[in-house]
């Protein structure tokens, strides 16, 4: 897989996608990461990359010309993502989907927006993290991409790493986990968890996930019902 990153701040991105999964994911040639200096397709001493707003209000706009030329430039395969406050929100099916494409590119946005043509005319869709701003499209890029990568056969030691998170399967959260020591100032770990007993651990962690989707995430919930009822239901 390929993704490519097109940012005005490349820097932010070399440590971060070196390390832990993302880093061993490229050393193993499971993904390139291309990050791309948006202000090498400026054609001015100061390598401008935003202007006023049209019609006047607070702020600066990032041009249009640099996006499109660096798309040019690129020629990319596969989707094309615009990092975006307006955008719909990115969710764990979106990292699935994304996770079988052979290339992806990720457009960072900054200051207070980006040219809409940017959007109609060149990315194929607008992502959101959630109902907040960042300062630039560069956390939200970042989010994706270690969302993705993790999802690609061999990034991680195993696939039940990865089924076992929230999200994956079915609507719900992970249940708690716990490690050594079993007991620590007093805090001991669930029983059942030191019984030995699968079956039983299984219906623990079940039922923990359950209790803990009902209670913060709702939403979530409703969505498991719905499947629970029918297994068709997206």
């Amino acid at each position: 897989m390929q993704i490519n990153i097109i940012t005005i701040f490349p820097g932010f991105f070399r440590e971060p996608l070196a390390l832990s999964i993302p880093g061993r994911a490229q050393e193993k040639g499971l993904v390139g990461v291309r990050v791309v200096d948006l202000r090498d397709y400026t054609h001015d001493r100061h390598r401008t990359v935003d202007d006023y707003p049209f019609g006047g209000g607070p702020g600066m706009v990032m041009k249009p010309e640099p996006f499109f030329e660096a798309i040019d430039d690129l020629k990319p395969a596969g989707p094309i993502l615009l990092m975006s406050a307006r955008g719909r929100r990115f969710t764990h099916d979106d990292a699935v989907r994304l996770a079988v494409e052979r290339e992806i590119t990720l457009l960072c946005g900054h200051y207070k927006d980006v040219d809409q043509r940017v959007a109609d005319h060149l990315a194929t869709e607008e992502i959101s993290l959630g109902d907040f701003v960042l300062s630039g499209g560069e956390i939200a890029a970042l989010a994706v991409a270690d969302a993705v990568i993790r999802l690609l056969p061999g990034a991680l030691g195993t696939h039940e790493a990865a089924s076992s998170d929230s999200f994956y399967d079915e609507a719900l959260l992970s249940p708690p986990s716990y490690t050594r020591p079993a007991s620590y100032r007093g805090l001991d770990v669930p029983p059942v968890l030191l019984s030995g007993h699968a079956a039983k651990i299984a219906a623990w962690r079940r039922a923990e996930a359950e209790r803990l989707t009902r209670e913060r995430r709702p939403d979530l919930w409703e969505r498991h019902v719905r499947q629970m009822e029918d297994p068709a239901t997206d």
